[in-house]
């Protein structure tokens, strides 16, 4: 059995710790001979196995998620473990709950489970073509992050990113863009963004909001202006080092809105995460169903129609069902 440890793996396992790189070879010689030992994830077709980091120098306790197929296995992503405590429910019994409460915290468990399966599986589909379709622009992804991360983000921003959002962010946390074009792998050739990328685009615009809330204070209220809601978090940008417009998540609705550099809103058609990542990969799928735009490609790299330009028309080609 061939387990392959892509390179934006090997790159997060160096930063996590000197002893990372060498408990994931051993842990992938492991794995060559039980392909079965990891246990499946919440995530569609991904199996998880967890790294005791006291065998290994240098090493924390860590999660690995991987694809098992036939004749391979992949690794996807590498991560610090994290031990959920029991202070929330504690809490809980101190304070008591309301009756009903016990439900609807199970019910929205069990909503944020459907997400995250949801999520995980378009973002598989649309990764598994670019593997084999255009490879230019699967290398362009980056590794996912720890929730650590996340959790720091929310901290900056001093906002809760949903669920959606998490596990996106968990399997890919940016888009570096094809080598001299910067094109991401999204209708418009747009990029995800890594996470300082939308903490400052975030900061960015909500700084525009406060200059423009000292103006609104003398307005009336139909004449008050909104750049950006303190809920909106920037997911996708225009290109990977462009992010004078691109898309956005609101959090309090779970829509998607477009932004440019002067001003945002909501999208006409009411986006959320998971119906916009389905539609990319039933676009890559089954190109002739596509709508927004045309994929296709320029050597092994995915460019949308949208954004070519007259010195890439000769070279693009669509893609064929």
């Amino acid at each position: 059995m061939i387990v392959e440890i892509p390179a934006h793996v090997r790159e997060v396992a160096a930063q996590l710790g000197a002893g990372v790189p060498y408990a994931l070879k051993v842990l992938a010689g492991e794995l060559a001979d039980d392909p079965g030992m990891g246990e499946p994830s919440a995530l569609p077709g991904i199996l998880t196995v967890m790294v005791d980091g006291d065998l290994f120098e240098d090493c924390p306790d860590l999660t690995v998620g991987y694809v098992r197929e036939p004749d391979r296995i992949e690794i996807r992503y590498v991560n610090p473990a994290t031990v959920a405590g029991p202070a929330e429910d504690t809490e809980l019994e101190e304070q008591g709950e309301e009756p009903g409460q016990e439900q609807e915290r199970a019910a929205g468990s069990a909503a944020d489970a459907v997400t995250e399966r949801e999520v995980a599986d378009a973002w598989r589909r649309i990764t598994v073509w670019l593997q084999h379709n255009a490879p230019a622009s699967f290398a362009a992804l980056r590794a996912g992050v720890s929730p650590a991360a996340i959790a720091d983000l929310e901290e900056d921003l001093g906002i809760r990113i949903p669920v959606e959002l998490r596990v996106l962010w968990s399997l890919t946390a940016g888009d570096d863009g094809v080598s001299g074009w910067g094109w991401g792998c999204l209708p418009r050739s747009e990029a995800l963004m890594a996470l300082d990328a939308a903490a400052s685009v975030y900061r960015l615009q909500r700084g525009s909001q406060a200059q423009e809330d000292v103006l609104n204070a003398d307005r009336v209220e139909d004449e008050r202006i909104t750049l950006w809601n303190p809920t909106w978090i920037p997911v996708v940008a225009h290109g990977a080092n462009d992010s004078s417009s691109g898309v956005f998540l609101d959090a309090a609705t779970g829509y998607l809105g477009r932004w440019t550099r002067y001003n945002a809103r909501l999208g006409e058609q009411l986006d959320t995460l998971v119906t916009y990542l389905e539609e990319v990969a039933d676009m890559l799928e089954a190109p002739a169903l596509a709508t927004r735009d045309t994929p296709g490609l320029v050597g092994d790299a995915l460019v949308w129609r949208s954004r070519l330009d007259a010195a890439q028309k000769g070279r693009w080609r669509p893609l064929a069902d």
